[in-house]
This record gives C-alpha cells, structure tokens and sequence, in this order.
C-alpha cells in the first residue's frame, strides 16, 4: 500500500487545487446544499460545472471524444479528495455524471452520446435515476413497474419513489419490467426518458429537514421509443449493474462531521456532571476512540483502493464496506452530539445552533444515506458473500417467473 503520490498525481493535485482555489470559497458552515433545488444556489451550481468542464475537471476519467480526459480512475478521486474540502456546488450533478451518463456512454447509440453527454458534462442538463419502487428499493429486481411494446414505443405504467432530484431534472434513466413471465432478475429492461414526457408526474416528498430532495415519480401511459432503450430488451439488470457499481462507490463516502467536529464540540460543550469540558468524560473518551478507530479504518481502506486504481487495476466490492461504516458512523455522531448540546440541539439553525447546525443538518440526513445504494442488510450480504467468500442465502424465486412470485396485499 501506497500512501504517497506519484509525480504525476502530486502535479494533477496542484493544479486541482489551484483551480478550485480561483473558483469555490473554502467549506465552511453546515447548509446541506444538495438540499436546494432552484434559485441561486441552482444559478451557482450550473455555472460552477460549466468552469469545471471547461477546465478539464470534469468526466477525468471519460474517454477524450466524450469530452473526458481518459485519466484513470485515481485522478478522479484526487480530484474528489481536493473538491471536497470546498463549497463546490456539484450536488445536483452526482447522480447524472457519476451513474447515468457512464451507463448511457457503455448502452447508447453514437449518436445519442453525441446529443447527451456534453450538455450533462456542462451541466446544462441534469439526470436522475428511477430504480426503487415503494415494493422494491434495495432488491431492485423485485420492481413492478411495466412497460409493454406499441409498435416502435413502449408504454410505461407504475410508480417509483425516493428519486433524488426528480423534481429539477431534465432525462432520467428507468428500470422497468418487460417481461413478467421470466424470473425477476431476467425480465427487465432498461430506458432513457426526457422526464417532461407526458404522463410523467413527480410529487416531492417533503423531508423533516424541511427540504423536498426525494421524489415520487408516477408514469400513466407514457410512451418511449424504443431508440431510446439502453442494452437489449431482458437484459436491464446486467445494464443496472453497471449503474449500481458507481452508485455504491459514489456513496461510500459520507458526507457530514466526523470524529474531529464532535471532539471540538465536546471541547465546547459541559460535561454530564456539570463539571469541566464533555471531552473530560471517560464514557464520551471511549466513543470518540471507537469513531476515531472506524474512521481510520475506512481511511487505510480507501488507501488501499486508491493504490488499486493507481496501478490500472479496477475497485472491488469492498466499496461497501465503507459505506457502511460512514452511514452508520455518521447517525452515531449526530446523535451524540445532539444529545450534548442538551436545549440547543433543538436548534437547526446555521445562524444559532452550536457549531453552525452541522449535526442537526447531518442528523435528518442519516437514515437517507443508510438506504442510498443499497441497505445495511444488502451491503452485508455482498461483503459476505463476494468479499468473505461465504454461501449465498437460500432463495426462493430462483426459476419462478415473476408473474407466480407470492406477493402481499
């Protein structure tokens, strides 16, 4: 394991930072601005990705006629390591850039890389991704949503739900059934769609963090053509995968504090007894260690990932070993933190709340990223089986078509 740049990437980190530097004030506060979805802060974040794209920042690791640079991947991450220590507004462009245009780059026509790619890249247009339905989110085959063949259309009937920025994107990439007479994983089909197509709805579902980020997408009768389908008809899983893999490795990075803003806190904050700081506090000292362990237990991971991607060799499913320990990490600390700060952790309030509300933002953000990219349980059983080499679970439906599966009322 290599714990240093090379020459190459110590001279691309350089230059990553001075770009960032001329462009983006460094991070400070604790607004969760992937929240917002309109105003200024959607002015900013386009004109942002429009420099970045300029620049060569953007689509590193994109093959140089997709307006990429064919960097490998380690570029990619120095570039996030130096980004995120910024308020680089690129939220509203994740989902797009890091799982449906490298989906649509590997499945579409020339011609529709062409139309799509650089207009996403630029940041002049934004995607989303319907996978989960109210009866299938992490078990992302079990979905129901149908499509069925009308001459050179398909139309589209079902429901999706918790789509993050459904609400301001422009095309979406969708997952439907084609196929209810195959078993569920090889009845499915996967589509591009501009989300403005009639019988398109979506309905933002109002969060406790008073932002409306996740959606629910509902599809009556909407006709897509059959161009605009992504790999052959049945085999959308095997084009999902390809999705899922760099959604799981997007998320396996949590955003929010960590081990060094509670410990501030708890240099700020009175300990139970009313007696010195809450960092005197042997029980609190004991947690801080365990978080401080996990979090550079996740960090050597990362090391040796980035080690993988620097000599050309592609990251395994060990990302989800990461995501666990943040998502989980996280809920720990803003929990902790909240219950410290007593009467004031009722305060979500940049303005008012301790260290800028960074907990209580964090907080209400938790539970989403526990479940973005899959749950704990589906993490746990791809460690377990493709990381640990255990046996699968037994499984029921395997040679069942989808239609004779049992289903709840």
């Amino acid at each position: 394991m290599d714990f240093n740049d090379t020459a190459e990437e110590a001279k691309f980190r350089a230059e990553a930072r001075a770009f960032l530097e001329a462009n983006c004030a460094p991070k400070s506060g604790a607004r969760m601005q992937a929240e917002s979805s309109e105003g200024a802060f959607m002015q900013r974040a386009k004109a942002y990705q429009k420099k970045k794209a300029e620049a060569g920042f953007a689509g590193l690791t994109w093959a140089k006629e997709h307006g990429g640079r064919g960097l490998a991947p380690i570029f990619s991450v120095i570039f996030g390591q130096e980004e995120s220590k910024f308020d680089a507004p690129g939220a509203p462009f994740a989902i797009g850039l890091g799982m449906c245009i490298p989906t649509l780059i590997a499945f579409a026509a020339d011609d529709q890389k062409k139309r799509y790619v650089g207009p996403a890249l630029r940041g002049e247009e934004i995607w989303c991704q319907l996978f989960s339905e109210p009866a299938a989110g992490s078990d992302v085959a079990g979905l129901k949503t149908k499509a069925v063949r009308d001459g050179a259309d398909w139309i589209v009937n079902g429901q999706k739900v918790w789509t993050s920025g459904a609400h301001y994107s422009d095309f979406g990439i969708l997952l439907v059934r084609t196929n209810p007479d195959a078993e569920k994983h090889k009845g499915l089909t996967m589509f591009f769609l501009d989300m403005k197509s009639p019988g398109v709805e979506v309905r933002p579902i109002h969060q406790m963090s008073g932002g409306s980020n996740f959606n629910e997408v509902y599809f009556t009768d909407v006709r897509i053509p059959d161009a605009q389908r992504l790999g052959e008809p049945g085999q959308g899983w095997s084009v999902a995968l390809v999705t899922l893999m760099n959604e799981r490795l997007a998320v396996g990075g949590s955003p929010g504090p960590d081990y060094a803003e509670i410990m501030e806190l708890a240099r700020r904050m009175p300990g139970a007894s009313g007696k010195g700081a809450l960092l005197q506090d042997q029980a609190f000292r004991r947690q801080l260690a365990d978080w401080y362990v996990s979090a550079e237990g996740y960090k050597l991971g990362r090391f040796r990932t980035m080690t993988a991607l620097s000599k050309g060799q592609a990251p395994g499913p060990e990302a989800s070993i990461g995501k666990i320990l943040n998502a989980n990490r996280l809920q720990d600390i803003t929990n902790a933190a909240i219950e410290a700060e007593d009467h004031f952790g009722i305060i979500c309030d940049d303005a008012n709340a301790p260290m800028e509300g960074i907990f209580q933002q964090s907080y209400m953000w938790a539970p989403g990223l526990r479940i973005a990219g899959g749950t704990d349980e589906i993490l746990k059983n791809i460690i377990a089986e493709r990381v640990l080499g255990l046996p699968q679970d037994a499984r029921a439906d395997k040679g069942v078509a989808f239609k004779d599966l049992p289903a709840g009322r």
